[in-house]
């Protein structure tokens, strides 16, 4: 037998952000409780709008799974006395498991007799347990920040109103804060919100559109997405494609209904990108374009009402859209006074970080880093970088940006053309920026990938430098999104560079502010980058092993590093691999550091010395070769004609011999062998 849980927590808004991971919690924190309260159950559902959180299960057991006990005790020796009476060890061991000592069992063990308890333990009715259960479940719901209200003990997202909580259509009572659970919901808080009864899932969802509530999230993105369409193919023109936008709007509103809107043509001579930004991020409006992808003067905003006379909407919505772009225009027309480049002197008096100085001590350290890059690379691109480096921050201190902060970079690769600079500096100012998420676009110029990598090196070395790092929980500075923004761009580039002459180098420029040792920083700065390019390979399907194994092995060339993993995934593939590893593991692990001494043929005794000898002297070269090449998969199977004739040393010989003189000589040799793999991969890190 089973029934239906339904919980409903009934809010103040609560910022659309906030939902899907609430959801999900609430998910994983139910699962948890009903498996450990030994509950049966089959599916989880869960439901947001920006009133409430819903989740039902369905098919739970009206009561726990019987539980078998068996627990071990002291040992029979220790439990009773010569005259075989029981001990406080076995008094205590009965008491604890709620047992007589009579009711222990013996058991014969490896350690000899034991004193065991095996009982089993009804469960109780699932009725009982919710009332517990569930107010555990509501306050251990984790949200980015939350907040008290009246006088009451307790901390949510937003203020709650309601909780429905039903188990087979009857109400689990309990209270929480200043409310006692029911049965009763509301409807939307506008159009219908008065009170309705819920007795099931099913009938919750019906009679909550009936007042004007879509619960579930996907089907309101749905009806937002359909609407969408319909309103732009009425109006003329297309709609932007804007996902995420969409992902957000649908919990913002309960009972979505779209509305078209327009504002003035003359505002299009502002860049499309303000447009768009100033429409999406303050006002979450969709934009609309031509068959050519041309922004038009037209926006789809998401009511959460429905109204008689939407013209009402409209106009209030271009009201205040009118505003802001008049804001917007009036910054593009007074920021184009100046040009852009007599602003860097006015970033000596912005503040980057209290211990790390100005935003213009920054720009001239990213900058001389960048130039050098440039150099060592794409030497023709030197002056671009760095002139475009010292435009990077420039419109940090343009009216715009410091009204419209998401512009930054958007707005110095604008007034940069404006003022004829070179179109790849214009680009390289906004692209510098990039990426600005995860799998997110990266710069499509070297020029703008050199002043990138310069400003994401300086931030990370000279955050760990002043001991502000990057926490489990907290990343103020973005410093793993800089870090994996660096190795994306080394690959996707090609550059073959030296993380560590990076590092170091921009820890020579930030000398005068480190407060801590740059050997020490530089060591945690390089362990950073490698747990995030570990992270980032793994995450792209490369085997853990393998990936650990060689950036164990060396990672100061991202890309070298990539074409080894790829080189050793492509090696697995093929049938010698796993003798093979177990063969080097052996290697590795027996030499530990080695024995840099010269091979002496004379110390000899046995065939496969020389065997293995011969075997390196003519296959080293060629591995060697490949290596240098980065053709690692042909350096592997080359390596693999070793692992016969070292197999066979450690067959015919004792390489540990008695004899100093012929052990180090054996050491020595497999020294050798373990060389030519140590800067592809640490192979006792592999899985074999």
């Amino acid at each position: 037998m089973s029934a239906e849980l339904f919980l409903e927590i009934g809010t103040e808004e609560i910022p659309a952000g906030f939902l899907p991971p609430a959801m999900a919690d609430l998910e994983r924190l139910m699962r948890k409780e009903l498996e450990a309260g030994r509950i049966g159950f089959e599916t989880v559902r869960t439901f947001a709008t920006p009133r409430r959180l819903v989740l039902t299960v369905s098919g739970v057991a009206l009561e726990q799974a019987r539980q078998e006990i068996t627990a071990a005790g002291p040992s029979v020796a220790v439990a009773f006395d010569a005259d075989g009476n029981p001990t406080k060890a076995a008094l205590g061991f009965a008491r604890g498991n709620g047992v007589e000592v009579s009711d222990l069992e013996r058991r014969q063990t490896d350690k000899g007799e034991y004193l065991y308890v095996c009982k089993v333990v009804e469960g109780r009715p699932t009725s009982e347990l919710l009332p517990e259960l569930l107010p555990r479940i509501i306050d251990a719901i984790p949200f980015r920040k939350s907040m008290r209200w009246k006088d009451l003990d307790i901390r949510f997202a937003r203020p709650m109103h309601w909780i429905v909580a039903l188990f087979g259509g009857e109400v689990v009572p309990f209270s929480y804060g200043n409310l006692n659970s029911g049965n009763v919901s509301y409807g939307h808080r506008f159009m219908a919100p008065g009170a309705f009864e819920v007795t099931s899932l099913d009938q919750y969802l019906i009679d909550a559109e009936k007042h004007f509530v879509i619960v579930d999230p996907a089907r309101r993105r749905q009806l937002i997405a359909q609407q969408l369409e319909e309103v732009v193919s009425r109006a003329g023109g297309k709609l932007n494609p804007d996902d995420d936008l969409l992902d957000e709007v649908a919990f913002l509103v309960e009972y979505p209904t779209a509305v078209m809107g327009g504002f003035e043509k003359n505002y299009l001579q502002l860049p499309p990108e303000l447009l768009i930004t100033v429409m999406r991020e303050h006002q979450r409006y969709f934009t609309v374009v031509d068959d050519h992808g041309k922004l038009l003067p037209r926006f789809i905003t998401i009511s959460n009402t429905r109204v008689e006379d939407l013209a009402v909407v409209q106009q209030g919505n271009e009201r205040v859209l009118r505003a802001r772009l008049s804001d917007a225009m009036f910054f593009w027309n007074e920021d184009r006074k100046q040009r852009l480049e007599s602003r860097l002197e006015a970033l000596k008096n912005v503040v980057y970080q209290a211990k790390l100085g100005t935003s213009y001590e920054k720009v001239m350290r990213f900058k001389t880093l960048a130039v050098e890059l440039a150099r060592q690379q794409v030497p023709e691109v030197a002056e671009l970088t760095e002139r475009a480096a010292l435009l990077a921050k420039c419109d940090l201190e343009t009216g715009m940006v410091f009204e419209f902060t998401e512009l930054q970079g958007v707005m110095g690769r604008e007034y940069a053309l404006l003022d004829g600079e070179d179109p790849r500096v214009a680009r390289a100012i906004f692209e510098h920026y990039l990426p600005v998420q995860a799998g997110g676009e990266l710069p499509s110029d070297d020029v703008g990938a050199f002043v990138s990598i310069a400003d994401k090196i300086d931030s990370i070395c000279g955050c760990f430098g002043v001991g502000l790092i990057p926490t489990g929980t907290a990343d103020p500075f973005a410093l793993r999104r800089s870090a994996i923004g660096i190795l994306n761009i080394i690959l996707e580039r090609g550059y073959r560079l030296s993380l560590v002459a990076l590092v170091e180098r921009s820890l020579a420029l930030l000398d005068d502010k480190l407060t801590r040792p740059a050997a020490e920083v530089a060591a945690e700065v390089l362990e950073f980058i490698r747990m995030r390019f570990f992270n980032m390979l793994t995450s792209q399907g490369q085997p853990h092993d393998m990936v650990d194994a060689v950036l164990s092995a060396a990672f100061d060339d991202p890309l070298d590093a990539l074409q080894r993993v790829k080189g050793l995934a492509g090696f697995r593939e093929e049938g010698e691999f796993e003798a093979l590893a177990v063969t080097f593991k052996r290697v590795v692990n027996i030499v530990k550091s080695g024995i840099e001494t010269p091979v002496d043929t004379a110390l000899f005794e046995a065939d496969c010395e020389g065997l293995l000898l011969d075997t390196l002297q003519r296959v080293s070269g060629q591995l060697e070769q490949y290596v240098a090449e980065g053709a690692y998969l042909d350096a592997l199977r080359t390596a693999g004609e070793l692992r016969s004739p070292v197999d066979a040393l450690f067959e015919g010989v004792m390489v540990m011999s008695p004899d100093e003189a012929v052990k180090n000589n054996r050491l020595a040799l497999l020294t050798v062998v373990a060389r030519l793999f140590q800067g592809i991969a640490d192979f006792s890190k592999i899985a074999a």
